[in-house]
């Protein structure tokens, strides 16, 4: 959940295809073109109403840019655990948050309805697992709630161990299950005992196995797993394997100042240790 977030505005990159993509808004999001991100999502949601999926990833580029915005994407607040949970940091943009969660909202509509007509529809369980992991992040980074929003983050959780059970296949739901190995094995055994996730045994080494799965395989999904492995290794103390992620994704985004700002500045700190 800390980790949860030092990412979505990251992503990869083809031409705009002509009819509008979630693949191409991630990909917008990737590069750090927010606007564009949004622009697309919106048309997707114009063109896909039922699709709960469009309304989920809009939201997506609303809270990432939101959190691109607020300075919340730097690696500093992830390994900063009091600046985290410091409420006065934070001036959220009220327009912001009326549009995440009314798609959010508008999310779990579309996918309820679609898992009434079919109960294995992949798309409508991605989609939900997917609103209750943005609401996470919006309520622990942004409004500051963070035991509030462990109730989304088990929300998330278990819709993802659905998707697992139906298709071991589908990649991009191991990182909600990556993120919760992770949280739970960051925290106190007395906290761990409270925080109690389905089939999760608070593992760091699963987490980062899943989210190397997801590195590897995942469709959406496949570089913010890559940030998330290196905010994990950050705060693991193992910086050449975060600047090694952080390599890889600036030679394949360039475009990306996070990418190439934090790799620089985990490179100047191995030369002023050696």
């Amino acid at each position: 959940m800390k980790l949860a977030i030092a990412a979505l505005a990251l992503f990869s990159g083809t031409l705009p295809a002509a009819e509008p993509s979630l693949d191409t808004a991630f990909d917008r999001m990737y590069r750090h073109q927010f606007d564009a991100a949004k622009q697309i999502t919106a048309e997707f949601v114009s063109q896909h109403p039922s699709d709960p999926l469009g309304h989920t990833m809009r939201a997506a580029a609303y809270l990432f840019a939101e959190l691109d915005r607020l300075q919340i994407l730097e690696s500093e607040f992830f390994n900063d655990d009091k600046r985290i949970a410091d409420k006065r940091q934070v001036k959220a943009d009220p327009a912001v948050r009326e549009a995440v969660y009314q798609n959010l909202a508008k999310a779990r509509e579309l996918g309820h309805a679609a898992l009434g007509a079919n109960p294995q529809d992949k798309n409508a369980l991605f989609a939900i697992c997917i609103s209750y992991g943005i609401q996470t992040d919006y309520m622990a980074l942004v409004e500051k709630k963070q035991f509030r929003s462990l109730s989304a983050a088990r929300e998330s959780h278990g819709w993802a161990l659905k998707l697992l059970k139906l298709d071991p296949a589908y990649y991009d739901a191991y990182l909600t299950t990556g993120l919760s190995e992770y949280l739970l094995g960051s925290v106190p055994f007395f906290v761990r005992w409270v925080l109690r996730f389905e089939e999760t045994k608070g593992s760091k080494s699963v987490a980062v196995a899943n989210l190397e799965k997801v590195a590897r395989q995942g469709r959406y999904f496949r570089p913010f797993a890559k940030v998330l492995l290196a905010v994990v290794h950050l705060r693991e103390k193992r910086p050449l394997q975060a600047e090694m992620q952080l390599t890889e994704l600036h030679r394949e985004f360039p475009e990306n100042p996070l990418f190439k700002k934090e790799m620089e500045k985990l490179a100047r700190r191995r030369t002023l240790t050696r």
